[in-house]
């Protein structure tokens, strides 16, 4: 079904025309650093603006209470419908089908922070706890002009999608329904909320007909705000600025009406992931593709995943053999997301190469020596190591004449929590996390002790348990004891 209504002709110019004006209030260049010459050391060695594929748009105005070396931040009210432009600069033909031309793309709201990340299943389910049946994110049907087959996951709470003709004109208005500081420890109030990322991922079909062909992604960072909370908030940072001399502006970015989502690496299907953390577990939020996490630093955000036996290859360690797009993802996952464009053209080599006055004089102080530290990282020690073996089942010990010295694992653990120790020993095992019904210990006398967060975090590191593994019924499932 094809929603529509009505627009001025010049509501919606080509993308084209936007790079060729660089004084768009729309498209905008990339913001010049203090420290670049411009005159001597050009960005781009073509006199042609880079100019995507697509573009998305979403209007709502930038903070202008941000550095300029940082990454653009907009303040977005709860509940309140955001129109995000759908452009594409492509030269389809017109007399092209227009089932040819159709494209799918998929919307979601994520954690901006790492930390947030690692848990984002107890996050999101304490979101739901909260807020039974509200969504993350929803669609404005009535406001969006242009789209098709509009589509929200009833588990996928974070995530909505659509198709749209690159030819037409195409926009989708967005409602974000949880709040910042939903996300922070409660305290004595006036906590500091916690940034999210908008993401828009697009594909075209396959030979299949399957929308699995990525052509282009895109984000911004941004906050969500109570009801008119954006506005003050907004009102805040200008008066702050405008309080300041004018060389202490000169450090701040300009506030525009409208925030132009940057190219980005693309989010994972949730089909690829396995991390506890990942959608498969935790519909409603995903982790970068190519993401693995580390056994000790778990280095990294959130969308994808393998096993944590595969997790110290390569894609962890930016190495002298990195090709171009390693390194954008190496700087993806590791918070340099507003560098990415900066470092388009970098092997893991060339970055390797920069010393850390380079990387300073680049990125400031901050980043700069954030990305040196980043580069030269070495491995962080686990919070606590456990040796775990299986105790063997009667059947077993009743078909082999001699009993066997039991053969243990190493076991990291690194939030100490509960949850985190039973995926690691589901994972051990291959049982599904989700039919781990109870972990005990067995204390004094063998009696069973429910095993808390308390309680990891008193254990000694580097201690030895031999784990039974008992089948329940009712329901059905495991209980994990620990010997």
């Amino acid at each position: 079904m094809l929603f529509w209504h009505s627009q001025p002709e010049h509501y919606w110019p080509a993308p084209a025309e936007h790079y060729q004006c660089p004084s768009s209030s729309i498209f905008r260049e990339s913001l010049a650093l203090p420290f670049l010459k411009q005159e001597d050391q050009p960005l781009h060695s073509s006199p042609e603006l880079h100019c995507p594929a697509f573009q998305y748009i979403l209007c709502a105005a930038t903070s202008p209470a941000i550095k300029i070396q940082d990454e653009t931040l907009t303040y977005l009210n709860q509940g309140q419908s955001y129109e995000i432009r759908m452009l594409s600069n492509t030269k389809s033909s017109s007399e092209v089908p227009e089932c040819k031309r159709i494209v799918k793309s998929v919307v979601r709201v994520v954690f901006h922070d790492r930390r947030l990340q690692y848990t984002v299943r107890q996050q999101l389910d304490g979101w739901k706890w909260s807020r039974p049946g509200d969504r993350i994110l929803d669609l404005d049907i009535p406001l969006s002009v242009g789209v098709m087959e509009p589509h929200a996951h009833p588990s996928m709470l974070n995530t909505v999608d659509f198709l749209w003709d690159p030819m037409k004109r195409t926009s989708v208005f967005v409602q974000v329904h949880c709040i910042s500081t939903e996300f922070t420890p409660r305290k004595n109030g006036g906590e500091k909320g916690v940034p999210f990322r908008v993401q828009v991922d697009t594909f075209r079909q396959n030979e299949h007909g399957a929308y699995t062909e990525h052509l282009h992604s895109a984000s911004c960072q941004v906050k969500v705000f109570k009801p008119k909370g954006a506005d003050r908030k907004q009102k805040t940072d200008r008066e702050k600025i405008e309080k300041r001399s004018i060389q202490d502006r000169d450090k701040y970015q300009p506030s525009y009406d409208t925030t132009v989502l940057t190219e980005c690496v693309p989010w994972p299907d949730v089909e690829v992931c396995t991390s506890p953390y990942s959608p498969s577990s935790t519909p409603g939020f995903s982790f970068p593709r190519n993401f693995k996490l580390s056994t000790p630093e778990r280095a990294c955000s959130s969308p994808t995943c393998q096993s944590d036996s595969s997790t110290e290859g390569a894609g962890e360690v930016l190495g002298l053999s990195s090709s171009i797009t390693d390194t954008q993802q190496w700087l993806f996952r590791n918070r340099f997301s507003s560098y990415c464009r900066l470092f388009n053209n970098f092997t893991g080599s060339d970055l390797m190469k920069l010393s850390r006055s380079d990387l300073v004089q680049i990125c400031g102080a901050a980043d700069g020596i954030r990305l040196w530290n980043a580069l030269k990282a070495r491995s962080v020690q686990p919070r606590l190591t456990l040796y775990i073996a299986r105790e063997p089942t009667e059947e077993e010990t009743e078909k082999q004449e001699e009993t066997p010295l039991p053969v243990y694992q190493e076991l990291y653990l690194e939030e100490l929590t509960t949850s985190e120790l039973i995926h690691r020993l589901a994972e051990l095992f291959t049982i599904p996390t989700g039919q781990v019904h109870r972990l005990c210990k067995q204390g004094p006398t063998g009696i069973r002790i429910l095993v808390t967060d308390l309680m990891i975090r008193n254990l000694p590191d580097e201690t030895s348990f031999q784990v039974a593994v008992q089948k329940v019924q009712n329901p059905e499932g495991f209980h994990l004891i620990l010997r």
